[in-house]
């Protein structure tokens, strides 16, 4: 059945930092948006809640577009931290991270989830560096832990180039992995353009994560996460590339900055209406 663009538009649970369930349903209802990602590691920590959120949700007519998952430790003060914390790369915290993943597929399955994103953490672009197959064999058993539920997995764009993620994904070969494309990653991680990283991931693609930023000007440096259409994203060329693809995946908003947040996210949604409006 064919979804309206409405239907296709969702938010990050964790973009709106709700306090509990009720909080984050009332956030959505605000918002005028109905279609949520849903952050999976509270729901693993406090299983209680799981029954809540569900309750609350269909009270709600609430869906859950797909799930997330973080991983230990990660630590986002410069680019080299994460570089070394981020995702299911750092050894010290691999067998915890799987155990987790393995608890997070399983809720995910309970709430009949199709797809879960998360990052991988840094991927070597020499097939070479010892580090490159330890990452291949993990995202591959990330990826058949999902798969073994029939859910598909994304690795959300950032700290590679898209011709570096392409070559691993080719390597990889996972029927089940795709990636949840987010724009503004490839500006905060200064990894390259976010149009041409669209047109040469686009094989892969399962989600767009709708967030913006404006590049550094100091190399070495993050960039600067912003309100969805006042940074450097390209919106219009953005979802001609979109349209070309017949991409008619979900369009999450994700806001990780500011204290506005709700009017953040009602701001993008407003973006993605008029868009849609014009292309």
């Amino acid at each position: 059945m064919n979804r309206t663009f409405l239907e296709r538009i969702a938010v990050c649970s964790w973009s709106l930092r709700p306090r509990t369930p009720a909080d984050l349903a009332a956030q959505l209802k605000n918002s005028g948006i109905s279609q949520v990602q849903l952050a999976l590691d509270p729901l693993r920590e406090s299983r209680s809640v799981i029954k809540e959120t569900e309750t609350l949700f269909q009270q709600n007519s609430i869906h859950i577009i797909s799930g997330m998952f973080g991983t230990i430790g990660e630590d986002y003060s410069t680019l080299e931290t994460i570089r070394a914390t981020g995702g299911i790369a750092p050894d010290s915290t691999w067998s915890e991270n799987l155990a987790r993943i393995q608890a997070n597929a399983l809720i995910a399955s309970e709430l009949g989830l199709s797809l879960v994103t998360f990052h991988a953490g840094f991927l070597p672009e020499d097939p070479a560096d010892p580090n490159f197959s330890t990452m291949l064999q993990r995202v591959t058993t990330v990826a058949e832990i999902f798969g073994a539920r029939n859910i598909q997995v994304a690795l959300e764009t950032g700290q590679e180039t898209a011709p570096a993620l392409a070559d691993f994904l080719r390597k990889l070969d996972c029927p089940n992995l795709g990636v949840n494309f987010d724009p503004a990653n490839i500006i905060l991680y200064d990894k390259g353009d976010p149009i041409e990283s669209l047109r040469m991931l686009r094989p892969w693609l399962r989600q767009i994560h709708i967030k913006d930023a404006k590049r550094t000007t100091v190399p070495g440096t993050w960039g600067t996460e912003v309100i969805a259409g006042t940074g450097d994203v390209d919106w219009p060329k953005f979802f001609s590339v979109l349209h070309e693809t017949q991409f008619a995946g979900n369009l999450v908003i994700e806001r990780e900055a500011g204290e506005q947040r709700l009017a953040d996210v009602c701001a993008a949604r407003e973006l993605l209406l008029k868009l849609n409006h014009t292309s």
